[in-house]
């Protein structure tokens, strides 16, 4: 095939067709360049395909990793919703003296606003690794990208709010570290069994009913309350909203 264009060519060279060779360069070089672009255009496609492919993947992760996290995050709204509200019927208990507490329902009381500690922690270990890799410029949606980035540095924001809320936890907490009150009556009459050397079911050294009189307690129950309400207003519920737009944002993308 080559020689038979190479003939030609030369054909229309010797018989002096000048006008008839340029014409038939001109439609060589076309279509040259028609052969290059449909190349292009496959290769471009096949590139496309397989970044879509690699962003479907990020996706179907970062969807598996939010929807945990919302799940963690539900669980410790409610957590803090019950500290919250025990920690007002105590108070509430405190300002109705003739309404007060037995030493059995203050201990339930007690235990169930300060045995649990509050931090949340979301399943961050594939974002963290395309922001590391650089990966993250694969996802394609621009509003998204920025909202998975600021959605560490709100982490970061939460972890603060929680050291402060523990803050105040401790602040209640270390008044059984003194001989004043005891914690083992708390847990007898909680139920809690911590195995040997644990509470006894059918002793009770000291009464913590006292506590009730205390403005010192008072005072350190109605901080914690506070932090513990400002907590879930002003950082878990937006938290919660952002983590729900990006939910959103993915699923989108996935369709």
């Amino acid at each position: 095939m080559y020689r038979f264009f190479k003939q030609f060519r030369q054909s229309l060279w010797m018989e002096s067709k000048s006008g008839k060779y340029l014409l038939y360069a001109l439609g060589e070089i076309i279509l040259i360049v028609i052969g290059i672009l449909i190349a292009l255009g496959i290769n471009n496609s096949n590139e496309n395909r397989k970044l879509h492919k690699k962003e479907q993947a990020y996706l179907s992760g970062l969807l598996d990793e939010f929807e945990t996290s919302k799940k963690k995050l539900d669980e410790l709204l409610e957590i803090n919703r019950q500290n919250a509200q025990n920690a007002g019927l105590i108070l509430e208990a405190m300002s109705n003296p003739d309404d007060r507490l037995d030493e059995k329902a203050f201990s339930n009381l007690l235990y169930h606003t300060f045995a649990r500690d509050i931090a949340f922690n979301p399943n961050n270990s594939l974002l963290d690794e395309m922001i590391g890799s650089g990966s993250l410029k694969d996802i394609s949606n621009a509003g998204l990208r920025k909202k998975l980035t600021n959605w560490l540095s709100t982490i970061d924001d939460i972890e603060r709010q929680e050291i402060e809320l523990g803050r105040q936890r401790e602040e209640v907490l270390d008044l059984f570290r003194s001989d004043d009150y005891s914690l083992r009556t708390v847990l007898n009459f909680s139920g809690v069994d911590i195995g040997k050397g644990g509470p006894d079911k059918n002793e009770t050294r000291t009464t913590n009913l006292s506590l009730l009189n205390s403005t010192a307690f008072e005072n350190n129950l109605l901080m914690f309350l506070l932090t513990t309400r400002a907590t879930e207003e002003n950082h878990y519920l937006p938290l919660m909203e952002d983590l729900e737009g990006i939910l959103t944002l993915i699923r989108e993308e996935m369709k």
